[in-house]
């Protein structure tokens, strides 16, 4: 579980830092779903570990940033944190594979009878085999666990798609609500395997995310195609991305700079615009410990001993949420000054208390030459 996931990365300007090494087809280190994959599967999150009384649970070695965690924000304090600020949970479980090694898609059935389970605890009645473990720990009522990504960053991995099909297949016989993310971009082509989401991973410097804020204009507005034919996703509608992941790093976002914050609002500007071919998207990482973290930048909420506070990409992202629910209206930039260089958007929203109409203009410009 976590408050951000990792699919496909596009990385743009070199290779993200990272202890492991980086694996085939993919690149360097991250967190969240790195942490659920693990450098080896020994070392991989494991949902049944970190329920239950926080004394009790063994705790594990996040070995993709080196250090060793007691688990106590575990699975069950995720789905509560989502229910607490009013966030869908997206669960993002690992499906065999980790950076340095993976199960065969011959022996994965008791991995997925383990997702299966998860999913009962959180969704399952008081009175099921796995809801009444949640019961007992003082959540009787089922939380709604509507997405879950199928591994994180693996769509080059040999058994990815062979342990993919075993998840899907299992999950939506049993849970045909749930929304089921793909590892595998699928915003230049169909799939090539069944899917209702697909995950889209990209960090890079200021200039180049700007850059990026027409990456959805072409997208397919279609599903995945398997042996040339089309595979209707559950709703038979447009397959969309979920962008779990986007943010400027390095040099350009320091510990939170309004250059980044800016390139970032265009990016999400062109999101915006694509509203139909983006599900949602979510700025990663989103919480950092800044006493004792220190090996990635950006994050978007510092917290520490004594204090905590957005960071100019939290507040860019505040004035964004309106967007959810607002219809978007066509804007053309009328300017001597390169296209390129400008971004716009226009939307209209209804205030759910008062009822009252509003109109937001949005607009930005490049700060770099």
């Amino acid at each position: 579980m976590g408050m951000e996931t990792r699919g496909q990365r596009h990385v743009a300007g070199g290779r993200r830092p990272g202890k492991m090494r980086p694996r085939r087809g993919a690149l360097a280190a991250g967190r969240g779903g790195c942490f659920v994959e693990g450098g080896w599967l020994r070392n991989a999150f494991r949902w049944r570990q970190n329920i239950g009384p926080w004394e009790e649970r063994p705790g594990h070695f996040g070995d993709c940033w080196q250090y060793w965690t007691d688990d106590g924000l575990g699975y069950y304090e995720f789905l509560l944190l989502s229910e607490d600020i009013g966030a869908a949970p997206i669960w993002v479980f690992n499906n065999g594979i980790s950076y340095n090694d993976e199960v065969n898609t011959a022996t994965i059935a008791p991995f997925v009878k383990d997702i299966l389970d998860s999913l009962e605890f959180a969704r399952g009645s008081a009175n099921s085999t796995w809801g009444s473990v949640r019961a007992k720990m003082g959540h009787p009522k089922p939380f709604p666990v509507k997405y879950v990504a199928i591994g994180n960053e693996d769509c080059e991995r040999k058994f990815y798609r062979g342990n993919y099909l075993k998840f899907y297949n299992a999950i939506r016989e049993v849970y045909p609500d749930i929304q089921l993310i793909s590892n595998c971009d699928g915003s230049s082509g169909p799939l090539d395997h069944p899917a209702d989401i697909y995950d889209f991973h990209v960090y890079a410097d200021a200039k180049t995310l700007f850059s990026m804020k027409s990456t959805f204009d072409k997208s397919p507005r279609s599903g995945p195609k398997v042996d040339g034919k089309y595979v209707p996703n559950k709703h038979d509608m447009l397959m969309q991305a979920f962008v779990s992941e986007y943010a400027v790093w390095k040099t350009d976002a320091g510990r939170g700079t309004l250059l980044a914050a800016l390139a970032e609002a265009a990016f999400l500007t062109g999101l915006e615009k694509n509203s139909d071919a983006v599900e949602m998207a979510c700025h990663a990482p989103l919480f950092v410990n800044d006493d004792i973290e220190k090996k990635w930048n950006p994050d978007v909420i510092v917290f520490n001993t004594w204090q905590h506070y957005g960071t100019p990409s939290y507040w860019m992202q505040k004035l964004f949420r309106e967007s959810s629910g607002a219809m978007v209206h066509p804007t053309t930039i009328s300017s001597g000054s390169s296209a390129d260089s400008l971004v716009a958007s226009a939307i209209t929203w209804k205030d759910s208390e008062n009822n009252d109409s509003f109109l937001r203009v949005k607009a930005n410009c490049k700060l770099w030459i």
